[in-house]
C-alpha cells in the first residue's frame, strides 16, 4: 500500500510468473477430474505396457520390463499434451472463451504455456501407473538405479513435453479442427521417438525427427536413470530441447497473437 491508500501492483516479471502458476494449476485441477484425461493418462498407457510386457515374458527378449514401462509412462504424457491443449482451447472456443484470453492484459503466451505444462503434469499419472503395474502384474523388480537422477529426469521431461505442447498449441489456437490435429500427432510420435521400440530398429531416416522431439531424450534419460547408464547427457540434450522450444512456441504464438488481433476472426478460424 502507498501513503495514498492505493494498492501498489508486483513487478511485471513476479505477475507474469503468478499468471503460469495460477493456469498451471487451475489446468491441473480442471484435467485430472476429466473422465477422459484420465482415460488417456491412466488407462490407455497400460494396455500399451501390458502388450509390449506381455510380449517381452512370452519371447524372452533381452530388453528389461521397465524398458517397456518408461516406454509406455512417456506415452502417456504425451497422450495428455496433445488431446489436453488440443481440447482445452477447442473447448475455449465453443466456450466463446478464447478471444477474451487473447484480450487479457498479460501476455497470452503465458496463459497457454499454463495450459500445456498442467496437461504434462496430469501425464506423470502414466508414469507411477505403468511402474506400479509392471511390480504388481508382471513381478518386475522396481528399483531405479539413480533415484535422484529419475527425477529430474521426470520434471525436465515433463517441462520440455509442455513446451513443445506450447509451440503445437500455435496451431490449435489457429485452427477449428484442434482436435484432428491431435489425432494426427499422437501415434507417430510414439513411434519415431522410440517409447516402445528401440531406435537402433527404426529406419535411418527417422533418427533426424527423433533427435528433435524431446520424447526421445525424456525416455532415454529416463531409462538411464532407472537401468543404468549416464543420463545426464541425454537430460542436457532434454534441457536444450526446452530452450529451442520455449523460443520458437514464444514467436509462434505471438505472430498468431497479432493475426488474430489484426483479422478478429479468432473464432472463425
Amino acid at each position: 500500500m502507498s501513503a495514498a491508500g492505493v494498492t501498489v501492483p508486483a513487478p511485471q516479471p513476479l505477475r507474469w510468473l503468478r499468471v503460469l502458476v495460477v493456469g498451471w494449476f487451475y489446468q491441473l485441477k480442471m484435467q485430472a477430474q476429466s473422465g477422459f484425461m484420465i482415460m488417456t493418462a491412466l488407462v490407455q498407457p497400460l494396455i500399451f505396457a501390458t502388450i509390449a510386457m506381455a510380449d517381452q515374458q512370452a519371447g524372452s527378449r533381452s530388453l528389461p520390463i521397465l524398458f517397456y514401462a518408461l516406454g509406455a509412462g512417456i506415452m502417456g504424457i504425451w497422450s495428455t499434451v496433445v488431446f489436453g491443449c488440443g481440447g482445452v482451447i477447442s473447448w475455449q472456443r465453443h466456450q466463446g472463451m478464447l478471444e477474451p484470453l487473447v484480450m487479457a492484459p498479460v501476455p497470452f503466451v503465458l496463459v497457454l504455456m499454463g495450459i500445456t505444462l498442467g496437461t504434462a503434469t496430469v501425464g506423470l499419472y502414466s508414469m507411477g501407473a505403468t511402474l506400479l503395474w509392471a511390480a504388481v502384474v508382471f513381478r518386475a523388480h522396481v528399483q531405479l538405479a539413480d533415484p535422484l537422477a529419475f527425477t529430474l529426469a521426470a520434471v525436465v521431461t515433463v517441462v520440455s513435453l509442455g513446451l513443445l505442447g506450447l509451440v503445437m498449441g500455435s496451431s490449435f489456437v489457429l485452427y477449428r479442427n484442434s482436435n484432428s490435429i491431435s489425432n494426427m500427432l499422437e501415434y507417430p510420435v510414439w513411434l519415431v521417438t522410440g517409447l516402445l521400440v528401440p531406435l537402433s530398429l527404426l529406419p535411418g531416416w527417422t533418427h533426424p525427427l527423433a533427435y528433435v522431439l524431446a520424447p526421445t531424450w525424456g525416455v532415454l534419460a529416463l531409462r538411464a536413470a532407472a537401468l543404468g547408464g549416464q543420463p545426464l547427457p541425454d537430460i542436457g540434450w532434454c534441457l536444450l530441447a526446452s530452450l529451442a522450444y520455449l523460443a520458437l512456441g514464444v514467436w509462434l504464438v505471438g505472430r498468431v497473437e497479432v493475426r488474430a488481433r489484426r483479422t478478429a476472426t479468432l473464432t472463425f478460424q
